[in-house]
């Protein structure tokens, strides 16, 4: 399948800084400011009347990253489960004010898990339950809103798990999200397997990738060919899938050089 248009991650900064490029030809978008847990847990209408403002033209693919720092979608105390929701259906709420597509979530999973999956057996078991728990108050909103939740790799080192809750929670809302620069880390450091193998496990179920660079050590977000991931098998092996996941550029600085990246990307899979 044909790759799908290459968007980019911004808060409010750096998408003003890009506007043009990303409105001239309705890029994709992949808008990150409401992970800020203050900002999520007050009144955001004035960031996203800002958004709304300034993307009353835009007709290209839109998606928000939701809130997590804290939020365990796989927490074993249903109380902190709640609390959980109700942060996902706020973000959801913001999604449907900007008209997102995809809201990106994290992943539970750890390399301890991995690790200790036969050494107790009812972990990872335990881990699905709880989180299809806390998503069964969210995938409804999501599909009446049309909004997918994408779960990103983090701390992951099998990239099956997350597969596999996406399958046994079986929902048309929820799919996977890879994140290449977390599958690098994981792949360098944990013993994970390879990023092309993380693309190759989530097919059927791939919506969503983070486009970043890493040198397999820690969580660069450095720009696609500034660190060691070989980009034209990586590539290659999205467009191989069945299905075509939205693409979002996602780096920390230098956002005066992503249109060059973003070319760069497309010139290499030609």
């Amino acid at each position: 399948m044909t790759l799908s248009a290459i968007g980019v991650a911004v808060t409010r900064d750096g998408f003003d800084h890009l506007k043009d490029w990303i409105c001239s030809e309705d890029r994709p978008i992949e808008i990150q400011d409401f992970v800020a847990p203050d900002l999520i847990a007050g009144n955001c209408s004035a960031i996203i009347a800002h958004y709304k403002s300034a993307l009353s033209g835009h007709k290209g693919h839109r998606g928000i990253h939701g809130p997590f720092f804290g939020l365990d979608l796989a927490n074993p105390d249903k109380d902190i489960r709640k609390l959980v929701q109700q942060r996902l259906l706020k973000g959801l709420e913001i999604a449907e004010a900007l008209s997102a597509k995809h809201m990106v979530v994290h992943s539970p999973f750890s390399y301890w898990d991995l690790l200790n999956r036969y050494n107790y057996p009812s972990a990872i078991p335990s881990m699905n339950a709880a989180a299809a728990d806390c998503l069964a108050g969210v995938l409804p909103r999501a599909a009446d809103i049309g909004c997918d939740l994408v779960i990103e790799n983090i701390e992951d080192t099998d990239p099956n798990m997350r597969v596999a809750l996406v399958q046994e929670i079986a929902h048309p809302n929820l799919k996977v999200s890879i994140d290449t620069g977390h599958a690098d880390l994981a792949h360098g450091r944990f013993t994970a397997p390879p990023m092309v193998d993380f693309i190759t496990a989530a097919a059927g179920h791939l919506g969503h990738v983070h486009l970043q660079d890493a040198d397999g050590y820690a969580d660069r977000h450095w720009h696609p060919g500034q660190g060691r991931l070989n980009w034209q098998p990586i590539l290659k092996a999205i467009e191989a899938l069945d299905e075509a996941p939205h693409l979002i550029i996602e780096v920390r600085d230098e956002m005066a050089r992503i249109p060059h990246t973003a070319q760069w990307l497309s010139d290499i899979i030609k």
